[in-house]
């Protein structure tokens, strides 16, 4: 009886979601081909053209998230989290096993829908932690959850690059493998315990703390604080939801790390999402691709440092977070100008790993500022709305500038327009970083300086 009440004390506490959570998050992102994606595709196996990977394949990802990452988010909280988390892995089972077995252009375009709706699901894996840890350990959860991630793209980068390098596994059955690890993460998904509540559609009754004021979430304590919405009164959920979204952005200083976090997330997600091509652009012979699995694996595990080291700064963002935003992100264009005409491989890897550093860098700092006046719900409601709104920019520059139906642009050009792209934010937001930093100064010296109006003597003490 002793074990048997151990195991339900571990299975009720915080770490038994968290650990579940994690192994899933590893396994799911594991995922050793994609450093090698473009040579797969383009190579014997499936024998397609970079054309048609480039303005005919890649481009659906884009509008299918666009179209279902909405409905997704909705249903992610009114089904609370777990089916659509278990969800996203039968997605992502089905894309690696199309990926496999089907060789067509209309095969690999519905590949990359299902992979969209792999990516749109994403916000189930963070979402779930809050509704079922205690709000005091939802940072460190959601701190894990996220370095988990991170290892699991690493080593999987990592693992390819072995695999690929030292020839022990074709590129087919390195995605045999990938299923296995796909097939682990479903049965670890299926064993996650079933939230009590979620933020909107199944909240807490009125008169009880919000979670962002400290109440415990624990499914014992479900029947004291869970209110479920019912189908009838979405309508009243949504206009709240509208009402939340307008309040948040009615602040001005919200509203402008919110554009930039929309645009520079707009480019950063198309310049990893053609880098590949570019890379086999740039190399001499195909024997190069053999070291994008280590790039990736360098620029994550840099990123990620980056990102980490910011959070030990002291520095007022503030004040000085806009010009940073404008520089830095001028930085990043001039990286992307570098991969795009030094025609050197090596230059294109070393300008990809500044470039990833230098968003992971400026995105956790916009992160910071924007959440630390929200609410958990509200910050919830702002991410979305920022990835939504970086989404719909990306689908018009992938339906104009790549769509093979639109102007068709081979990488080099598209290249271009990206790294001109981050040019015009680096600028916008420079100017706008000088004169906040101007008004700042201007403000500090107002308030320094005695009024006119102060009585004489008072300056017996500056002489």
């Amino acid at each position: 009886s002793r074990c048997f009440s151990h195991k339900e004390r571990w299975r009720s506490d915080w770490r038994y979601p968290t650990t579940l959570l994690c192994i899933y998050g590893f396994f799911s992102t594991v995922k050793p081909l994609e450093p090698f994606i473009i040579p797969y595709l383009t190579g014997p196996d499936k024998n397609l053209t970079t054309e048609q990977v480039n303005n005919q394949i890649f481009p659906v990802w884009t509008y299918s998230y666009l179209a279902v990452l909405v409905p997704v988010f909705l249903l992610t909280d009114w089904l609370r989290y777990k089916p659509v988390v278990v969800f996203q892995c039968v997605s992502l089972f089905i894309t690696t096993a199309m990926l496999l077995w089907m060789e067509s252009v209309p095969a690999m375009q519905a590949m990359q829908f299902f992979y969209g709706v792999v990516t749109a699901s994403e916000v189930a894996y963070f979402s779930y932690i809050y509704s079922v840890v205690d709000v005091k350990r939802y940072r460190k959860a959601t701190s894990y959850c996220r370095s988990i991630q991170l290892l699991g793209y690493t080593v999987g980068s990592v693992l390819g690059q072995l695999l690929v390098s030292f020839n022990l596994m074709s590129y087919n059955n390195i995605l045999v493998f990938t299923l296995v690890l796909t097939a682990i993460a479903l049965l670890t998904s299926c064993l996650l315990p079933m939230p009590q509540q979620s933020m909107f559609f199944h909240r807490r009754h009125t008169g009880q703390k919000t979670a962002t004021e400290g109440t415990k979430r624990h499914k014992h304590k479900a029947e004291d604080l869970e209110e479920s919405v019912g189908a009838d009164n979405c309508s009243k959920v949504l206009l709240q939801v509208w009402r939340d979204f307008r309040q948040c952005y009615a602040s001005r200083q919200l509203l402008y790390w919110s554009v930039w976090w929309a645009m520079a997330t707009c480019g950063y997600n198309q310049t990893v999402n053609y880098v590949q091509v570019l890379w086999e652009h740039a190399q001499p012979s195909q024997n190069f691709s053999i070291y994008n699995g280590g790039v990736e694996a360098v620029s994550n595990l840099l990123g990620a440092a980056t990102a980490y080291g910011i959070g030990f700064t002291e520095v007022r963002w503030e004040q000085w977070g806009e010009l940073a935003l404008g520089g830095f992100s001028g930085l990043g264009a001039a990286s992307l100008f570098l991969m795009t005409f030094i025609g050197n491989i090596w230059v294109c890897y070393a300008g990809y790993v500044i470039f990833k550093c230098l968003y992971m860098l400026l995105i956790t700092i916009a992160m910071y500022q924007i959440a630390a006046d929200l609410s958990m719900e509200r910050y919830a409601l702002v991410f979305g709305a920022n990835n939504f709104g970086a989404l719909a920019l990306q689908t018009i520059i992938t339906s104009v500038v790549v769509d093979s139906r639109g102007l068709g642009l081979g990488i080099i050009p598209q290249f271009t327009i990206y790294a001109s792209y981050f040019s015009v934010i680096a600028v916008v937001f420079s100017l706008r970083g000088v004169f906040t930093i101007w008004r700042a100064q201007r403000s500090s010296k107002e308030s320094t300086f005695p009024d006119k109006n102060e009585p004489p003597d008072s300056d017996e003490h500056r002489l």
